[in-house]
């Protein structure tokens, strides 16, 4: 475990996608350009995509919330990745949004999730939280006619009764509060000395390159001073200055044989990310401009700040189908850092509008209200597919031509050089390409985030 990228994607390394608008502008390219889509469904049929190892729930939560701006059509997310860690979090942080106002106001959703998401220490009263959410897991995965009632949107009836046991246990390890059973700030601290090795001592510097050599040339909005902070101790969003982080968050615990002689020993740790960041998922991009306005050359806001906003709309998007403006009455709570000002957003306005946003019930979300569990929410479903289960897939009659939209993870690779970024992209071509599909145009290895590829099923020349 010696790079920086880790053994297990806790956080996705590109900005959150909304696929159905990804979609949706492509089908309006290839119509402009009177290209005929292959088995083009009509409008009202589902909307399914597969996502293949995204990491975490960045594009799921975007494309749900964002799901009124188009047609009427049900989404079904199918999501495959290689670790149930993973798929545990995607539960939580979707279970994190859909709980009903009653139990958590707006902001609260938000902190919790950004705390949970991206932080290795975490609040005491979140570690309750996240005590009782795993208790309620445990149910769930081991009785589905209590996810149906629950959390219907929620379908894991095609995991096999194997990764269901896992998911147990891993449940079960996360109410369990005894400290000793995992320190983060010492995995945290081991991850860095075997990826530093003897540059350890000068940690500093390399933290300070990677960022303004690498990070900041895709992503500027990202500060020095979180950036740093992340990288020395794993916590990247302090949204409550007066609280104290300092229990380690569990669901950054996942477990790695390591060879230890001539055996291969268990051992659970930190084995994740140590050099990206989790500002990229939801801290670079966003419809809200003002938040990359800069002074003197320099941001005003930061990555947190960007991350804060998009969470909160998208939180609030999802569970009103309405899209969320900033209250116009902000207070400032400033806190200096060495190069920008950061503003915390007090909304005093949320009581009302998640009052008025109760009248308004969109097509295909908000249906009825429970305090003892979940908005119950309509018009999607996200299913948990076994692992590794995508060289199957083909092989089942119930997949065929099924999957409107595929996404495959890719990401911003700071240990990467630019060469084999360009390699890395020039191989998923090559891969498309000879699966039938096509660019959509040129990509730049370096600078792009996404590649977007069309399937063009070959025409027989006879």
């Amino acid at each position: 475990m010696t790079d920086g990228f880790g053994a297990i994607t806790w956080w996705g390394f590109s900005p959150a996608l909304d696929l159905q608008s990804e979609c949706s502008n492509l089908t309006s390219k290839l119509k402009k350009l009177k290209i005929k889509e292959e088995n083009e469904k009509p409008d009202s049929d589902p909307f399914n995509i597969l996502m293949v190892g995204a990491g975490d729930c960045r594009h799921i939560l975007k494309t749900l919330a964002h799901s009124n701006r188009w047609n009427k059509r049900h989404i079904n997310i199918f999501v495959v990745e290689n670790n149930l860690e993973i798929l545990c979090r995607h539960l939580l942080l979707l279970a994190i949004a859909m709980e009903t106002k009653e139990k958590l106001g707006l902001q609260e959703k938000t902190e919790l999730f950004l705390e949970l998401f991206g932080n290795s220490l975490i609040r005491p009263q979140t570690s309750e939280y996240l005590q009782t959410k795993a208790n309620e897991f445990i149910r769930m995965v081991t009785d589905f006619e209590y996810v149906k009632t629950q959390l219907p949107c929620i379908d894991m009836s095609q995991l096999k009764f194997k990764e269901r046991d896992m998911l147990e246990g891993i449940f079960k390890f996360w109410r369990n509060t005894d400290p000793k059973l995992f320190d983060i700030c010492n995995a945290w601290e081991s991850r860095l000395r075997q990826y530093l090795g003897v540059r350890y001592d000068s940690r500093e510097n390399i933290f300070d390159w990677d960022l303004v050599m690498k990070l900041q040339k895709m992503a500027s909005i990202v500060n020095s001073h979180e950036y740093k902070g992340w990288r020395e101790h794993g916590v990247a969003f302090e949204l409550r200055q007066d609280s104290t982080y300092e229990v380690s968050n569990r669901t950054l615990a996942s477990g790695l044989l390591l060879k230890k002689g001539d055996q291969r020993v268990p051992c659970r740790g930190y084995w994740g990310d140590v050099i990206n960041s989790p500002y990229i998922s939801f801290g670079i991009e966003s419809e809200e401009e003002k938040l990359f306005k800069k002074n003197n050359d320099q941001h005003i806001k930061m990555a947190t700040n960007v991350a804060e906003f998009n969470i909160t709309a998208l939180i609030h998007e999802l569970t009103t189908g309405e899209k969320y403006k900033p209250p116009e009455n902000i207070k400032d709570n400033k806190r200096k850092t060495n190069q920008a000002t950061i503003t915390e957003i007090i909304e005093e306005e949320e009581e009302e509008e998640e009052k008025s946003a109760d009248d308004k019930v969109p097509h295909n979300k908000l249906q009825s209200k429970n305090t003892e569990g979940y908005l119950k929410l309509d018009g999607f479903t996200v299913h948990f597919l076994p692992l590794n289960c995508v060289p199957d897939l083909h092989k089942k009659s119930k997949y065929s031509h099924l999957f409107d939209c595929i996404y495959f993870s890719n990401r911003f690779m700071l240990d990467l050089k630019v060469e084999q970024k360009v390699e890395y992209l020039k191989r998923v071509t090559g891969m498309a390409l000879a699966a039938g599909c096509k660019p959509l145009k040129e990509y730049d290895g370096e600078k792009d985030s996404h590649a977007t590829f069309v399937f063009e099923r070959s025409q027989d020349k006879s």
